[in-house]
């Protein structure tokens, strides 16, 4: 397989898993339907840069050296699980505020996140803590990408998986965010706060059991 084939391969193949429903997916329907365009291509642009360091890491090999060490990929879980679990209890907490005191939530909403460096740092460490973020650019890595490949094939792959998740997260806050939908979404906020927190907490509390089971 020649190099050109080899990067349509990783190329099909990660779109494929970007368009899978995550929490990735999910931060940017959440925070999209509660702030906005702009804070919904902020968060596009963090997420992005997390696959971009993933992939660096990942076609270097030293993603694939934590993988191998039971500790510190323990701990990464640990660390990316406990994440996940803040940001899902966070969310199912504004929930509870909401039907306690709807009109101060109300008054908060419009307030969280127009930090924008809050936003990129909130997507850049859902993907780059997530264990399973890991595991997918090492597997993918190892099983498509050749030692034997030229540097410039190399660096066309990280460009490939970086420019494809960017333009993804930004075509879905994008779309998430046309004036028709950004009503239908503001209407549905709490719900999809309250899925999204159940989401994530699901997930982190699966990731942080694994990571204490591999450690004790």
């Amino acid at each position: 397989m020649n190099e050109i084939s080899i990067l349509i391969t990783l190329a099909s193949v990660h779109f494929i898993a970007l368009m899978s429903p995550g929490p990735d997916f999910a931060l940017i329907v959440q925070n999209t339907s509660h702030h906005g365009r702009k804070t919904g291509l902020t968060i596009a642009a963090g997420l992005s840069l997390g696959i971009l360091i993933h992939s660096i890491l990942s076609i270097t090999g030293i993603s694939y050296l934590v993988q191998q060490h039971p500790i510190l990929f323990a701990v990464l879980q640990l660390l990316g699980g406990s994440y996940l679990l803040w940001l899902g209890i966070g969310a199912l907490k504004s929930v509870y505020h909401h039907y306690r005191t709807p009109e101060v939530v109300a008054g908060k909403a419009s307030r969280i996140l127009h930090d924008q460096t809050k936003a990129f740092s909130k997507g850049l460490m859902t993907n780059l803590l997530n264990p399973k973020a890991l595991v997918f650019f090492v597997s993918l890595m190892s099983s498509l990408v050749p030692v034997t490949m030229s540097v410039a094939g190399k660096t066309a792959a990280v460009f490939i998986l970086w420019s494809l998740a960017l333009c993804w997260f930004s075509l879905l806050a994008w779309m998430l965010s046309t004036q028709r939908l950004q009503r239908k979404l503001e209407s549905a906020a709490i719900y999809i706060d309250g899925l999204c927190g159940i989401i994530f907490t699901l997930l982190g509390g699966v990731i942080v059991t694994q990571a204490i089971w591999h450690l004790f």
